[in-house]
């Protein structure tokens, strides 16, 4: 479910589901859409989305990284993308004081989990 991207990987954070939907065009496919809401400090433990994983920053200051790429500061309008294969090694508010909050669009395998442990 789409509140399992949220609430397993960022203590204390909001997710709000806002799409899932067939994509009747490529069987088997479904995509997904939801905010998340990240208190200051919030932080991931290292995981990985069974999806192409499309984020949209629309407020406060987010760092990302995937394994073997480079650590990026996220500012309101920018994007970040991970492919399912891809480990989510950094994801995190960068601010201790100011929430942050993400759109989230997912293209996966019908009734997979959006997101999984990494070890």
């Amino acid at each position: 479910m789409a509140f399992v991207f949220a609430t397993a990987l960022f203590a204390q954070s909001k997710a709000t589901p806002l799409l899932t939907k067939d994509l009747t065009p490529i069987a088997g496919k479904e995509a997904m859409m939801l905010t998340v809401d990240l208190p200051p400090g919030a932080a991931s433990a290292s995981h990985r989305h069974n999806a192409h994983t499309f984020v949209y920053v629309l407020e406060g200051t987010l760092e990302m990284q995937v394994k073997g790429g480079p650590l990026l500061t996220l500012k309101p309008g920018e994007t970040f993308y991970e492919t399912p294969a891809d480990i989510h090694s950094v994801s995190r508010n960068a601010s201790k004081t100011q929430p942050a909050k993400i759109l989230v669009f997912f293209v996966k395998d019908k009734g997979a989990p959006t997101t999984v442990p990494a070890p």
